[in-house]
């Protein structure tokens, strides 16, 4: 038999606890044999659809965080004329909302620093290259120290109070460099030894990254800066200009420019390949994000035309050992937003949507799902707790949202005590005899609300901190987990846990999203699919203190149950492109394997 010494040249390592999960481990296996449990380390780069700017445009400055994004200035319009703005939009991560307006309409201008501590400077007004220089504190825009030279298509780096700007036109190529002190501009001795416009820059104010640009054809030139010196680095493997930038000096991101969408990494030597943006773009000046959480917001796809689109850039590590979802068996009947309870090889799945409500109820038994007996009364939105033979249906839309609780026996439904409060789109979780139901929509009234059963009636429990629908839930009446969900409308990732009386926050997830499913107790949990702006795949596991990232469902989806434990979990139904029946199984780590049976350093 092959071993792994044999394949790789490496034996196993051999440890008692993981590694720092870092890229600096990427490629590792190890054996741990306090959990014994075999792992590897891998890294997932790629780049998301987000939530499109309210207009498209180019040309525009940019600052900010993926999860606090802010986009200024530039055209909304190129044909037949341009059209300049002043506006400013702010991202939350999941949706943009108007800002407050620059002070001075213009475009390619370059910006950088936070959503709010943001500089913007230099750029182009409707009749002359300008100097000035603006600052953002969140709500308004104010003037402050102009430049020394009035600029188009600089880079920058640092921050609102200490900032760095560098090449550009104005309105021949420059190779200048200026600092910003938060309030003066000052030109620094050392240039740029390509000079250059619309390139891309990151970093901080003495440890600063320029790439790319135009000189006057597009290049790949990298340079690095100390805060004295600009030094020739390696360039990158596609020459571009107007493209987008985040991250640091050691650990920077490039994306999109003129004519693709190709993204690259640089790791303080070399520039290295990375997933392209899904719309090959140009123009975003000023870095936003790092060179694993960035965002590519609007851009110009044409001399014509202009994008509104959103992406967002996300590298994940996670061990493989953590678990992988695998295909099923379909539903016989198609369905959304259902309810679902038991394990993953006796699950039960009820209600929901397909062309109509349903009263549709399927039991699996681990590869197929076979009729059961079919609801009193047929209703979507509704959720779920028990087991397969012992399962609990309440509440969701029929006409109107409704109160009904049904109790499953293994053949048929009968009537259970009605719910206190009439909802939908909520979580449940328990058992048939100690359910909990939490949440729900109307956000306003029932978005907090929680009540418990007890074989026989529903009486209220503490409150939810955040009302919310759409969200999941995990463990039991008196160890209760709710994460997730909408706000009306924002979306969440807030955790909360409940002893049986009252709600306390949990760690926030690291993916906020509404309408997936979840399976699990209150310390280990499993948190799958759901929809922020777009469907999502998304796999988290709960540890009863923070969320990690695992791998992702084979196929995103939305308004889907699921069901089973946090290492043998069950997804099925909801909404992908249509309204699916598909079934995936999630494995999770192997506890099974020994130190024997592997060859160990």
């Amino acid at each position: 038999m092959t071993t792994y010494n044999q394949l790789a040249g490496l034996r196993v390592n051999y440890v008692s606890s993981d590694p720092t999960l870092n890229t600096g481990n990427e490629g590792q296996v190890w054996y741990n044999s306090t959990s014994g449990t075999l792992k590897s380390l891998v890294q997932l780069k790629a780049w998301s659809a987000a939530s499109n700017l309210p207009s498209a445009r180019g040309g525009s400055g940019a600052a900010g965080t993926q999860t606090a994004g802010l986009v200024f200035g530039g055209y909304t319009q190129v044909s037949p004329t341009q059209v300049n703005t002043n506006t400013t939009f702010e991202y939350s991560g999941y949706t943009w909302t108007a800002g407050g307006n620059l002070n001075t309409t213009r475009h390619t201008l370059v910006g950088t620093g936070t959503q709010t501590a943001a500089l913007g400077f230099g750029g182009e007004t409707p009749t002359a290259l300008t100097n000035a220089t603006e600052k953002y504190d969140g709500s308004a825009w104010t003037s402050s120290g102009s430049m020394p030279v009035a600029k188009i298509g600089m880079a920058s780096s640092g921050t609102q109070t200490a900032a760095l700007g560098f090449g550009g036109a104005a309105p021949t190529l420059s190779n200048t460099t200026i600092s910003f002190n938060g309030s003066t501009w000052s030109a620094v001795p050392a240039n740029l030894n390509t000079a250059r416009s619309y390139l891309g820059g990151c970093g901080t104010q003495t440890s600063a990254l320029a790439f790319g640009g135009s000189s006057p054809a597009a290049t790949g030139a990298t340079e690095e800066y100390d805060g004295s010196t600009w030094t020739t680095g390696n360039s990158m493997n596609s020459a571009r200009n107007s493209i987008g930038s985040a991250g640091t000096q050691t650990n920077a991101l490039a994306f999109g420019g003129t004519p693709v969408g190709l993204t690259e990494q640089y790791d303080g030597t070399t520039w290295n390949s990375v997933p392209s943006l899904s719309t090959a773009r140009r123009t975003q000046f000023g870095p936003i994000g790092t060179a694993s959480a960035t965002v590519m917001m609007g851009g110009v796809l044409s001399p014509t035309t202009l994008s509104a689109a959103t992406e967002e850039f996300d590298s994940t590590i996670f061990s493989p050992a953590t678990g992988a979802w695998a295909s099923g068996g379909n539903m016989g009947t198609a369905r959304r937003v259902l309810a679902g309870a038991g394990t993953q090889t006796a699950a039960l799945g009820f209600g929901g949507y397909s062309t109509a409500n349903t009263n549709a109820t399927e039991e699996y038994d681990g590869s197929a799902w076979a009729a059961g007996g079919n609801m009193g009364t047929t209703r979507r939105s509704l959720s779920g707790a028990g087991t397969q033979t012992a399962g609990l249906g309440f509440g969701g839309y029929s006409t109107a949202a409704t109160n009904v609780t049904e109790e499953y026996d293994g053949s048929t439904w009968s009537p259970g005590g009605n719910m206190g409060t009439s909802r939908q789109n909520f979580a449940g979780a328990g058992t048939q005899t100690a359910g909990l139901g939490f949440g729900g929509n109307p956000v306003p009234t029932t978005g907090t609300a929680t009540e418990e059963y007890d074989g026989s009636a529903w009486t209220s429990g503490g409150a939810l901190s955040t009302g919310r629908r759409n969200l999941a839930g995990a463990g039991t009446q008196t160890a209760g987990l709710a994460f997730a969900g909408e706000q009306d409308p924002p979306i969440t990732g807030a955790t909360e846990e409940y002893n049986g009386s009252t709600w306390t926050a949990g760690g926030t997830m690291n993916t906020a999203r509404a309408a997936l499913a979840g399976s699990g107790i209150q310390t280990a949990a499993l948190g799958f699919g759901g929809q922020d702006t777009v469907n999502n795949a998304t796999t988290e596991q709960y540890d009863g203190t923070a969320w990690t990232s695992v791998p992702p469902m084979t196929t995103a989806r939305r308004a889907f149950a699921g069901c089973g434990t946090q290492t043998v979990a069950l997804g099925f139904g909801g909404f992908t492109t249509a309204v699916t029946g598909a079934t995936e199984e999630w494995s999770g780590p192997q506890t099974t394997a020994t130190a024997s049976t592997l060859t160990t350093s």
